[in-house]
């Protein structure tokens, strides 16, 4: 089994190259997860060509859509063979309600990939491009059943706030790290 140092992983900007180990991320997520993608910024209903332009739209404040805000999308490259092992997603501030439920970074690994450390690398790399976005504190969310999120947020430095029921009746736990 490969784990998190003996591979270094990476974040690179998400594009056309990688289209296959996208929609291969896509497919398999989906099928493991359910209907909802965790920190691709809206990859689960489009197509890897109209995602990226929604990507480029939503990163810059003029083009952002309306009711959501810029944020920056990144896929999680690991060294030695590139494979994309995660995603994350940067919220470069927040709107209501995001500083209630879903904070500045939101996350996902790979199925086949989860439990070898990637996650806590990933978040690393994370904080410290919210460093250079001048975030000083990162608001992190996750589920309240979701331990293995929690672990890695608490693994970064995270200190608990609260936990929040979102509209949807999740409960949600809320978490400060400082980049």
């Amino acid at each position: 089994m490969t784990s998190s140092t003996d591979a270094a992983l990476r974040l690179a900007a998400p594009s056309m190259e990688h289209e296959r180990e996208i929609l291969d991320y896509r497919a398999e997520t989906l099928a493991a997860d359910g209907k909802h993608l965790h920190g691709s910024g809206g990859l689960d209903n489009l197509g890897v060509a109209e995602w990226l332009a929604h990507l480029e739209r939503k990163a810059r404040p003029e083009t952002c859509p309306e009711g959501l805000v810029p944020d920056s999308t990144f896929l999680c490259v690991r060294g030695e063979d590139g494979a994309v092992v995660g995603m994350l997603n940067i919220r470069h501030t927040l709107n209501d309600y995001l500083l209630q439920y879903g904070g500045h970074i939101g996350y996902s690994i790979r199925p086949r990939e989860r439990g070898k450390g990637y996650g806590k690398e990933q978040l690393r790399l994370g904080l410290a491009e919210c460093k250079k976005l001048g975030i000083t504190r990162a608001l992190l969310t996750c589920d309240e059943r979701n331990a293995a999120s929690r672990r890695v947020i608490q693994s970064c430095g995270g200190v608990y706030e609260d936990t929040r029921t979102n509209p949807d009746g999740k409960r949600m736990e809320r978490w400060w790290i400082v980049p």
